[in-house]
C-alpha cells in the first residue's frame, strides 16, 4: 500500500522525485499484471482499462456518451486497489456522462452499485427485495468508505442489508 502513495502526484516537483514516482509507477503496473501476486484485482483493473481504451472518445456508445477521461480511470483503478482482499469484486461499466460503474449481483432484486466520476464522491445505490435506496459517500483514493463496503458485503453474503443514508 505504501508504495501505491509514492506513484501520486505531490507537493516533490524535483527530478529524483519524479524518477522515485516513475519507478514506483512501473513496480505497481507489473505487480497488478500478475494474478499470482495481485490476485483478481489486477482482472478488473484490466477490464477498467479496457474500457477506457473502448470509450476515449465521446460519443463512445452512438449517442451522446462522454469519454472517460484519465482522471475517472485512475480513480476508479483506485477504488478497486482500496477494496480489502477479501471483498467481492464487481463487473464494471462504463456510463453515459463519463463515469464508471462497479456492479454487485446477488440476484436479480439484490444489486448494489458505486458510480466513480471525476471527484472524489462516490454515488452509490442499492436493491435489496423491496428495500432500495442511494447516497454519496466521500472517497479519499485510500479507503473504501466503511458504509459502502459493509454494504457491498452484507448484500453479497446474503443478510439484509442495513443500509442507511447518513
Amino acid at each position: 500500500m505504501a508504495l501505491y502513495l509514492a506513484t501520486r502526484t505531490g507537493s516533490a516537483v524535483s527530478r529524483e522525485a519524479a524518477a522515485v514516482r516513475a519507478c514506483a509507477s512501473a513496480i505497481v503496473a507489473s505487480t497488478e499484471r500478475s494474478i499470482a501476486l495481485f490476485g483478481a484485482k489486477s482482472a478488473v483493473i484490466d477490464r477498467i482499462h479496457e474500457l477506457a481504451a473502448e470509450c476515449e472518445a465521446d460519443g463512445w456508445d452512438g449517442d451522446d456518451g462522454v469519454a472517460l477521461a484519465q482522471d475517472v480511470v485512475d480513480r476508479a483503478v483506485s477504488f478497486i486497489r482500496a477494496l480489502p482482499d477479501d471483498a467481492p469484486l464487481p463487473e464494471v461499466a462504463p456510463e453515459p456522462d463519463g463515469s464508471i460503474s462497479f456492479d454487485w449481483t446477488a440476484a436479480r432484486t439484490r444489486m448494489f452499485s458505486v458510480s466513480v466520476g471525476a471527484t472524489n464522491r462516490l454515488a452509490y445505490a442499492w436493491i435489496d427485495g423491496t428495500d432500495r435506496g442511494h447516497a454519496v459517500a466521500r472517497f479519499d483514493g485510500d479507503m473504501v468508505p466503511a458504509r459502502v463496503l459493509g454494504g457491498i458485503r452484507e448484500l453479497m453474503n446474503g443478510r439484509a442489508a442495513a443500509l442507511r443514508v447518513a
